[in-house]
């Protein structure tokens, strides 16, 4: 960096670098200019080598924040690159690709630097870094940070090879932002080097693929030319990472005072390529993108954060990307990666976990995803390991996994708004619940099983604890605040089991042999006041049945083994087509 600098060693004692930092301010039109941004020099490829670059730049950088005030040199080499991005947009015809190369160099001084100025000082003093010049007094500057700003919002969206343009630069950006994540583009081989000859493809395509080339460098860190290692590794396609995550930055900013955040109108406004009515005047913001392609590109990233985070905005956002995810026949591709997220919520983040279960809620908010999701017939489930399932709907699944994550919450981090949100989904599912595997319909009655033995421990406790606190005046736990916790899930649970029972008893076979088999767990609440009008309606559930044959399949129950039970099922299931 700096004139024919070529390893991070020599930035030192670099004489062209000593002078943008020195005490001398150098003129716009000095020679000086060509000779500091013709360099070439070996873009770090690896977290180790940026920060070998970044401590040689640190002296440097701090130098030129004191000088800076006198000399304006910083602003100087900032309008420099303005300069040579507005050659790189005009000069079609020039058969010199210099300027791409003296362009990049400028750029990548600029990154260095500010990334130290950013670190070492204020918003507003790193704003003042901008306005220093060489002027007379009075003399009032251009606000040179924001056309900086606006240039880098520029060259991201005119870098692909696309001729689509809209109306506002926000929208533009957002929705190359957005096909980056799509595409899901890997590095250039390292052979590629951006004034490599082109056999085909004109003078235009060798500016761009140049201008491609020379930036990607910059902007994921040299990434392009990196051998293969732990950073590739885990991070293998950078400008696709980065550009969902700076899309999300910006979808993300909070509203100005008089007008609201353009690149979140954007996100919650575009529209599929296959709808062929007119753009809404109502809504500027309005573009559209492959919603296919889209769907596609989130249901194979759900292994990051951000693309789960993508997800829940647009579900939470954008309704016509909602509406149309809601409609797609082959839904097990989304679901079956948040469930995975689930079902691995000790390996997770708190944040994600959080994310794919908002978004399950979401999903089941919709009447016709909770019919579908019992439709569709899934078999070997690798990752579920806890028992072979050779065949289950993607219901049942979905409904097992829930399950599993309020048991782990019960045992480990005891969330109760994470309790909340699980329960919520089952109740919104629970009406529509249709042919309940066998092991789901065990496990709900397990789970209320856990949750009645958790209540009596408790209410044995605090009754101990009552009795052992004669003259004692240390505090006592708070068994209360814990009792009506835990009865509050076992009402939501009650409450699932009664939908369930009041909407598709029929449809269930294997829960209600569950619930038959297990009868003796309800007995307690039934006279409990906190339960007395949910289990009313339980009871007016079975009271609906022939009493008969309650009675009948009771004792048949208490006398047929447990390995019989599939015979048992099948017996129920006639007995509730004919009696129902």
């Amino acid at each position: 960096m700096g004139a024919n600098t070529s390893q991070v060693s020599d930035l030192s004692d670099n004489p062209s670098l000593k002078a943008l930092v020195g005490t001398e301010s150098i003129s716009e039109n000095d020679p000086f200019w060509n000779q500091l941004i013709s360099f070439t020099f070996i873009s770090p490829t690896s977290s180790g080598d940026s920060k070998l670059l970044e401590e040689a730049v640190i002296p440097l950088a701090k130098t030129l924040i004191e000088n800076n005030p006198r000399t304006g040199n910083f602003g100087a080499l900032v309008r420099i690159f303005l300069g040579r991005t507005k050659e790189l947009k005009i000069s079609t015809e020039c058969q010199d690709q210099l300027f791409i190369w003296q362009a990049h160099n400028a750029l990548f001084m600029i990154r260095c630097l500010l990334k130290v100025f950013i670190r070492e000082m204020s918003e507003e003093e790193l704003q003042l870094q901008f306005s220093y010049q060489e002027r007379a007094p009075g003399f009032c500057s251009e606000d040179l940070l924001e056309e900086l700003l606006s240039n880098l919002v520029h060259l991201i969206v005119e870098v692909p090879l696309l001729d689509i343009t809209y109306r506002y630069p926000q929208i533009r950006l957002v929705k190359t932002l957005l096909y980056n994540f799509i595409r899901q583009e890997k590095c250039p081989p390292p052979a590629t080097h951006i004034f490599e000859p082109k056999a085909e493809g004109g003078l235009l395509y060798g500016l761009a693929s140049g201008v491609a080339s020379g930036l990607w460098s910059v902007f994921t860190l040299g990434g392009a030319g990196s051998k293969a290692g732990v950073d590739q590794e885990h991070n293998h396609l950078p400008l696709s990472n980065q550009s969902l995550l700076l899309l999300l930055v910006l979808a993300n900013l909070t509203d100005g005072p008089d007008w609201p955040n353009p690149y979140r109108q954007a996100i919650t406004c575009f529209r599929n390529t296959q709808d062929t009515s007119s753009l809404p005047v109502e809504q500027p913001h309005t573009f559209q993108i492959n919603f296919n392609s889209l769907y596609t590109a989130l249901c194979e990233q759900q292994r990051s954060d951000q693309a789960t985070l993508l997800l829940y905005t647009l579900l939470h956002q954008n309704a016509n990307m909602r509406t149309y995810m809601l409609s797609r026949t082959d839904m097990d591709n989304l679901v079956l990666p948040i469930l995975e997220i689930l079902y691995h919520v000790e390996e997770r983040n708190s944040h994600h976990v959080y994310m794919a279960l908002i978004i399950l809620l979401i999903l089941t908010e919709d009447d016709a995803f909770n019919r579908s999701i019992h439709e569709v017939v899934l078999k070997n489930i690798s990752w579920y390991t806890e028992r072979s399932l050779t065949e289950i709907s993607l219901g049942s699944l979905l409904i097992l996994v829930v399950i599993r994550t309020i048991q782990f919450n019960m045992t480990r981090t005891r969330d109760k708004y994470l309790h909340t949100n699980c329960l919520a989904a089952l109740a919104n599912m629970s009406a529509q619940f249709r042919c309940l595997h066998q092991y789901a319909a065990q496990r709900i009655i397990s789970l209320f099983a856990l949750l009645s033995k958790k209540h009596n421990k408790v209410l044995e406790q605090a009754t101990q604890s009552l009795r052992g606190r004669q003259g004692d005046n240390t505090a006592l736990p708070d068994y209360a605040q814990d009792l009506n916790v835990i009865e509050e899930v076992i009402r939501m649970m009650l409450e699932i089991i009664n939908s369930c029972l009041c909407n598709s008893l029929h449809h269930n076979p294997n829960l209600v042999y569950a619930l038959l088999y297990k009868r003796e767990l309800f007995e307690q609440f039934r006279t409990h006041p906190s339960f007395q009008d949910i289990m009313q309606n339980l009871d007016t559930v079975s009271h609906s049945l022939n009493l008969c044959f309650f009675f009948f399949f009771s004792l048949v129950v208490a006398q047929v083994s447990q390995r019989n039970s599939e015979k048992l099922s099948e017996i129920l299931t006639s007995m509730l087509a004919n009696v129902w």
